[in-house]
């Protein structure tokens, strides 16, 4: 299935001289520029070169999603993994599906224009607060910036006259799940606003599992004039959970799903404030031009506990585990020893300016970010890493000892911009590009010893990059109600100060820095047909696609992913760790898409992809093995053409809606996903499986314009068994020996159901 980048040029740059020399001057329609990073009221898939998927606001409320992943299935090439309630993250076309912590997830996540990097790498929205998402495949660096190594999810929150009125909601569900909502709006004159506050709570399956979310959010709109408007939206949300229940091997996940025995999370006990302000500014300058401004500050304060690594100890050092005198937490063999408190700001303006023409249309935009992380970790209880006497390898952590204090800042000035030329009538060539300017720098504010300064430490770092992204496509319409599109386009994410420094600027830190890192790098090739066609009566809605996505200077670390380098009085080899420019993964498959129209009696969609996504360089991968009472040597892997962790070959979704009677629509929905391998060493494999969801939707309007509404939805309609995340690296029980009992498992709930009423006036 290898896409030739050569094949598509030649190809359709031979089309374009044919074309151009058979155009008639005059006969073009006006081009327009649909491309922006700030809102989405440009949503026309039309003459676009990448492949592009539209959901509306009304779909997103009709779905009664707990999560956002939920309504993100009915979309080819999308996966997620669920942390807890409605904290996803969010993956495209297999990237980034090996990481499974607080990493970036290869996706641009941007709402109300801004490509938001909240601490978990996960994704936090009010599904109630969405007016429409727009997903991206391939690099969109060339738009978004860094991160956009797969696409981007485009998240619109609600505004507008339609939010005028009272709305009042309430649902249940399993695990004690409540949830309540109260929204109110008004179009009056130039002004146009709504608030709408929103709670949601569940115990939650697993034990530790209970999680909260508490919203107040909602936009102002100001009509200046009848080409201007003005639009102040808001968001403060609170949450707070505790941690969704693994369990340590396939045994305990048939014996005890719901991880009341052991196994915990490495880090539980979130609490996380969020606000979002931002402020748009919208000017039409006459029929086919456009100026957008936005600024905006967003910050997320998080605290949590975290690394289950220790043995509870009195002051004096005496070991409490196993005694009356233990706590709740000493009860188990690991402690969880941090607490994380960190404070993330971000702040910035965007401008874009675009205008159409006969021929041409362009797009011109300028991002200014600010970022800071401020992060302070301390002991939370007195601890040693082992069981055995204190002494200089087994020292003794004392509670209140602050480990960790340091501020993290990265300043972005970037240009962009866009030109789409209409060759001829059916032939449009958009070129994009983007240019990057980043200053991370990095302070900690823990004073070094006179040990460590002789080492050559520091507590400060500084490094700028300066990184182009660029899109060339293509797009060929064969006729109006079909097109070809194709593309090129790149994607970059650059180094974290951890990787970049290491040990350098964190004194309790084991890496050795390495600040010649350059950024990642992908490149994304990909052709595809949009049409509307019809079959036995049916109108359909196809879209399918062909893609490659090759990773370069893929930074790895030479200990192994979450591990530590071997020690070297055990292994001669990979004495030092270090992250390095040193793997490569390629992620290529096909992409299939149909739609019906759901305004009929009768409707449904599928969404299907194939993904083949592996390894092109993973040579240097360090498994620990034993316990860390009984360390063995660790054991070198060689993953280059693995496939790549928790990515089906094969996912599908089949969706079926009928209107019984006005009013009354019943739903059904089949996810379906092949087997996968739970780690880059591809020893553990996981078999396929296939659910079942259903729901029923009840409308009615009474005389007054009151509309009432009730569903009734059940996910895992036949209750099978089957694990939501599956991950594995090192000997986990600490027997020397690695397979299926090792992994980490997060069992699902099973059958699951929810039932609402809401009302409208």
């Amino acid at each position: 299935m290898k896409i030739s980048s050569g094949i598509i040029i030649c190809g359709v740059l031979a089309l374009t001289v044919r074309q151009v020399a058979q155009a008639e001057v005059g006969s073009l329609p006006e081009v327009t520029v649909t491309s922006t990073t700030i809102d989405d009221r440009f949503d026309s898939k039309r003459g676009e070169a990448s492949n592009v998927n539209n959901i509306s606001g009304k779909k997103v409320d009709e779905e009664h999603g707990k999560n956002i992943v939920e309504i993100l299935e009915s979309i080819p090439g999308v996966t997620a993994e669920v942390q807890s309630g409605d904290s996803v993250k969010i993956m495209l076309r297999g990237v980034e599906a090996q990481r499974y912590m607080g990493e970036k997830p290869g996706v641009a996540i941007v709402i109300d224009g801004v490509p938001v990097q909240e601490r978990t790498g996960r994704v936090n929205i009010d599904l109630d607060n969405i007016d429409s998402i727009k997903v991206i495949k391939g690099g969109a660096s060339y738009l978004f910036g860094e991160d956009a190594l797969s696409g981007a999810v485009i998240i619109t929150t609600k505004r507008g006259a339609k939010m005028a009125g009272f709305t009042v909601s309430t649902e249940t569900g399993s695990f004690n799940f409540r949830k309540g909502l109260v929204r109110a709006g008004f179009a009056e004159g130039n002004w146009v606003g709504h608030v709408q506050a929103t709670k949601r709570q569940t115990d939650g399956y697993h034990d530790q599992g209970e999680s909260s979310a508490r919203y107040v959010d909602g936009k102002l709109q100001y009509l200046i004039d009848e080409t201007s408007d003005i639009a102040f939206g808001f968001e403060k949300s609170k949450r707070d959970k505790d941690s969704h229940g693994t369990v340590k091997g396939v045994t305990a996940a048939v014996l005890d799903p719901q991880s009341f025995s052991g196994g915990k999370d490495y880090a539980r006990n979130y609490d996380v404030d969020l606000d979002k302000l931002n402020l748009t500014y919208a000017k039409d300058i006459g029929s086919s031009g456009n100026l957008l401004v936005n600024t905006y500050r967003f910050k997320d304060h998080t605290f949590s506990w975290s690394n289950p690594n220790g043995f509870l100890r009195a002051a004096d050092g005496t070991l409490l585990y196993g005694t009356a005198a233990a706590s709740d937490m000493s009860t188990m063999n690991d402690a969880y020893v941090n607490g994380g408190d960190t404070d993330q700001v971000q702040k910035g303006l965007k401008t874009e300016w675009r205008r159409g023409g006969e021929q041409v249309g362009m797009m011109a935009g300028l991002d200014i970010q600010s970022f800071s992380d401020r992060a302070v970790s301390r002991n939370l209880v007195t601890y040693s890493t082992r069981s055995t006497a204190i002494g200089v390898t087994n020292p003794l952590n004392l509670a209140g000892t602050v480990t960790a204090n340091n501020l993290s800042t990265s300043d972005t000035k970037a240009i962009y911009g866009e030109f789409k030329w209409q060759a001829t009538e059916p032939l449009t060539a958009t070129l994009n590009a983007r240019y990057d300017d980043i200053d991370t720098q990095y302070e900690s504010y823990i004073p070094l010893t006179p040990t460590q300064i002789g080492q050559g430490r520091t507590t400060t770092g500084q490094k700028i990059f300066k990184v182009w992204s660029e899109r060339v496509g293509l797009n060929y319409a064969l006729s109006a109600e079909r097109e070809i599109y194709s593309n090129i386009s790149t994607g970059f994410r650059v180094p974290t100060i951890s990787q970049l420094y290491g040990s350098t600027v964190t004194p309790t830190g084991s890496v050795t820095a390495n600040p010649d890192l350059i950024p990642e790098k992908s490149l994304n090739k990909e052709i595809g047909l949009r049409a509307k066609s019809e079959l036995h009566g049916i109108a359909l809605d196809l879209d399918v696609a062909l893609f490659q996505i090759d990773r370069k200077n893929f930074i790895l670390n030479t200990g192994g992913q979450y591990q530590t380098a071997p020690d070297p009085t055990v292994s001669t080899f990979n004495e030092f760790e270090q992250y390095q420019n040193i793997g490569g993964v390629r992620n290529r498959g096909v992409e299939l898409g149909v739609k019906t129209d759901a305004r009929e009696a009768w409707s449904g969609d599928i969404a299907y992809t194939y993904l083949d996504a592996k390894f092109t360089r993973n040579d240097t991968y360090w498994m620990a093995m034993g316990s860390r009472t009984l360390p063995l040597p660790s054991v070198l892997y060689n993953n280059t053409g693995n496939v790549v962790p928790r990515t089906p070959k094969h996912k599908m979704n089949l969706s079926t809606r009928y209107r019984y009677m006005p009013g009354l629509t019943f739903s059904a929905e089949m996810n379906m996903q092949s087997s996968i391998y739970a780690d880059e060493v591809n020893l553990v494999k996981i078999g396929g499986r296939t659910l079942f969801n259903a729901m029923a939707n009840y409308e009615i309007r009474t005389e007054h314009e009151t509309k009432w509404s009730a569903f009734v939805r059940i996910d895992n309609l036949f209750d099978r068994f089957y694990y939501s995340t599956i991950r594995g690296g090192s000997d986990g029980n600490g027997d020397g020996v690695y397979n299926a009992e090792d992994m980490s498992i997060t069992v699902d709930p099973g059958r699951v159901w929810t039932a609402g009423i809401s009302a409208v006036f």
